[in-house]
């Protein structure tokens, strides 16, 4: 699945003003969308493409509509424009989480809190000390817009540094500097305790880090002051790049669409994130495998069926070979429900040799005294073809169940109705 990171570019503090109502007329013009994207978020944009989320695939910069189109699609922002505030997490939710994060921070904030966007750290949880990110909403939810508009959907903004640990240090050159002799330096040291950007010159500056650097600080640079960066810290750096910069922060588990700037109709864009990621090459093995399952499955199921089938026929078969067999006279042409046919010829030939069937007045009288209640007496009785049914007004219940017990395991059906029992054969049986 492919990610495209976009690294937003530092507003003017002055936001841009609104679109106006005939640029709002026109917003399906390319030109129109390519302007109101220079005017909010730059002529360019720095971007890295990855496939994996570790390798860069593609880097650089380019104008909105030339940007690189990709599975996701994740905004970092500034260090600058984002603070940090430690706080105890309230216990509500939705709207009131967000209002009474405002009225906490109230006091550490500088600007108004109905003009900031916040969001909470990862797996937050109510009750517990956690982190706050705030940042001007205007500025950011214009970009976001501009962007989507473009064509550019954003999965998620994250910070380019966050408190974290171990202590790390990140030397780049000022956003507003463009001389590549003597480059402006900026070092962003994070820690688990916050956020601080600040001028790498001069040792008022130095003074600003710990005095014995903690045993597992790390400290990276861009190539362009990677050797000033050493010299100023008087100690060695790693080099990362800008798009190394970015891969590694579009890894965090961050995510400042919160709130104010939670994406809309988010079921249905994890339906459809999800569908982009199942159609990509990346996934195509998993079609294959789950098309070749689907086969198999029906594959299995059709000769399952065959072989019941065939199964089901032969048992056929040989109940009317076994009726032809033992009842010579019915043709096979005649044989339309052996197990039916061989029963009535069977009654035939018993009541031809006059024997009693089962179902016979002095066998079934038999069925019945052999589960009678003990102690009562027979005080009527009626016969007719296959049915026996007896008058028992003084049976209790208890006496009632235990006789149709009985006589339903030996595969008889007993009915009761007011004071009368009828015992006959179960067909089901």
């Amino acid at each position: 699945m492919s990610t495209l990171i976009l690294q937003l570019p530092a507003p003017a503090r002055r936001s841009a003003p609104p679109p106006a109502a005939d640029e709002t007329d026109a917003a399906g013009s390319p030109e129109a969308v390519e302007a109101a994207l220079r005017e909010r978020i730059g002529d360019e944009i720095t971007y890295v493409l990855t496939s994996d989320g570790v390798n860069v695939q593609r880097h650089g910069a380019a104008l909105p509509s030339l940007l690189p189109r990709a599975d996701t699609v994740i905004a970092v922002l500034p260090v600058t424009e984002v603070s940090w505030h430690r706080l105890q997490m309230p216990k509500a939710s939705g709207a009131r989480l967000r209002a009474a994060l405002a009225g906490i921070l109230e006091e550490a904030l500088l600007d108004d809190p109905g003009l900031l966007h916040l969001a909470l750290a990862p797996q937050a949880k109510a009750g517990e000390q956690t982190w706050v990110a705030a940042t001007r909403l205007a500025p950011l939810s214009e970009r976001i817009a501009a962007l989507e508009k473009a064509g550019l959907p954003v999965d998620r903004i994250v910070p380019a540094i966050w408190p974290d640990d171990p202590p790390s240090g990140y030397f780049t050159q000022a956003p507003d500097d463009r001389d590549e002799l003597q480059p402006t330096i900026q070092l962003s040291w994070s820690t688990r305790d916050g956020v601080a950007t600040w001028p790498a010159k001069g040792g008022a500056a130095r003074a600003l880090l710990p005095d014995a650097l903690p045993p597992t600080a790390r400290f990276f640079a861009t190539p362009a002051v990677a050797a000033p960066a050493e010299r100023w810290l008087g100690a060695p750096v790693t080099l990362q790049t800008e798009a190394e910069h970015l891969l590694q922060a579009a890894r965090s588990l961050w995510d400042l669409r919160q709130f104010d700037l939670a994406p809309s109709h988010r079921g249905l864009a994890v339906l459809t994130d999800r569908w982009r990621r199942f159609v990509s090459p990346d996934w195509r093995p998993v079609r294959w495998g789950l098309g070749l399952l689907v086969a198999v499955q029906v594959v299995g199921l059709n000769l399952r069926a065959w072989e019941v089938d065939a199964a089901l026929r032969a048992k056929q078969q040989a109940m009317v070979t076994l009726l032809r067999e033992t009842h010579k006279d019915i043709p096979a042409a005649g044989v339309l429900d052996a197990p039916a046919q061989m029963r009535r010829a069977n009654e035939t030939l018993r009541a031809a040799a006059g024997r009693a069937g089962d179902e016979d007045f002095e066998p079934m009288l038999q069925v019945a005294a052999s589960a009678w209640p003990q102690g009562q007496p027979v005080q009527g009785l009626q016969y007719e073809s296959g049915s026996l049914t007896f008058s028992v007004p003084d049976w209790n219940p208890g006496q009632l169940e235990q006789f149709r017990s009985a006589l339903e395991a030996a595969g008889w059906k007993v009915e009761s109705k007011d004071d009368r029992i009828t015992l006959m054969r179960d067909r089901r049986s």
